[in-house]
């Protein structure tokens, strides 16, 4: 076989490889590819080889067969986060990766879509593996979320490329892989997880998707289970039909989370996190680019939410 090396110190291995029909030349790209992007000494990757070794990459993954071997490899893959030593080479990894998903993800076959929606939940819990790593700083958490947020990011309200199962995708596994980390993590002495700024990207595309389906989504796999969790009253639950053993489904998150910014912030008790989060969907409805029907719908939202507060209060 053919000798696998870097031709240059920006440029990764060749992607020919990592596409190879032979599963022992791909295995080896692999390796290749951990210890070229491990080198603390290597240039940072230019944008347009970073698509080519993700093309690569993909298709790497596309001709993975058998369970056991497609888990193993969705984990190594998503280790490469970690192995990138720069904080900002990790970012323009993960960036192409959510684009180079966004770009294939209509043309993946409906046999092989089980093994992609476990590869993108591995990426969403490695992605807050890498933000724990950086203290949840808050400059990282942002440059994050313009990854998902920007033109070419699964979370981008305005690409039109966008699949919507994607969408629901990651906002299904969302807080899922949040608490797996949390829980995973020594949370005892790690700052509090800046729990609104991660959710932010889904609040703007609350707020400015076209598509009253994808709003409908967000609002209940995410929003209303994640302020369900918080709310301490389970009567309060009930009356809103919401599954009250939601509650324990986050412990780890409600926990140990405040709003914004890890290092000046503590940790807030549940009852005023939730209310600061109902402000901050508050806010974010009063945006001048969040659309007229959504806008409708989160000032609905922030005031059934409020009202059971207030009917809490007073029981």
């Amino acid at each position: 076989m053919t000798a696998i090396a870097s031709s240059s110190n920006a440029a990764p291995p060749l992607s020919k490889y990592l596409a190879s029909t032979e599963k022992k030349t791909r295995d080896k790209a692999i390796k290749t590819l951990s210890v070229f992007l491990s080198d603390e000494s290597r240039d940072e990757i230019p944008k347009f080889e970073m698509t080519k070794l993700w093309k690569g990459i993909f298709y790497c993954f596309w001709m993975s067969d058998k369970p056991l071997v497609q888990q193993a490899l969705a984990s190594e893959l998503a280790d490469l986060v970690l192995t990138t030593p720069n904080t900002s080479s990790a970012l323009s990894f993960l960036n192409g990766f959510w684009e180079t998903v966004v770009r294939e993800w209509n043309g993946i076959d409906r046999l092989r879509l089980d093994k992609y929606l476990m590869l993108v939940r591995r990426f969403v819990n490695v992605s807050f593996r890498l933000l724990l790593r950086n203290d949840w700083d808050l400059k990282t958490c942002q440059d994050y979320n313009a990854i998902l947020t920007n033109e070419g990011g699964p979370l981008c309200p305005t690409d039109g490329r966008v699949s919507v199962g994607l969408v629901y995708h990651i906002a299904d596994v969302y807080l899922e892989e949040l608490e797996k980390v949390l829980r995973s993590s020594d949370t005892d002495t790690s700052k509090p997880v800046p729990l609104v700024t991660l959710l932010s990207p889904f609040f703007i595309l609350a707020a400015r998707t076209p598509l009253g389906t994808t709003f409908n989504h967000l609002q209940s796999s995410l929003i209303e289970p994640l302020l369900s969790s918080y709310e301490d009253d389970p009567r309060a639950r009930k009356r809103r039909r919401v599954d009250t053993s939601s509650q324990d489904t986050y412990p780890s998150i409600l926990s140990n989370a405040c709003l914004d910014d890890a290092s000046v912030e503590v940790k807030l008790s549940t009852n005023l996190l939730r209310k600061k989060i109902l402000r901050r969907l508050f806010e974010v409805a009063s945006h001048a680019e969040t659309r007229d029907a959504n806008r409708r719908k989160l000032y609905a939202l922030w005031k059934a939410e409020k009202e059971d507060d207030d009917v809490s209060d007073e029981e």
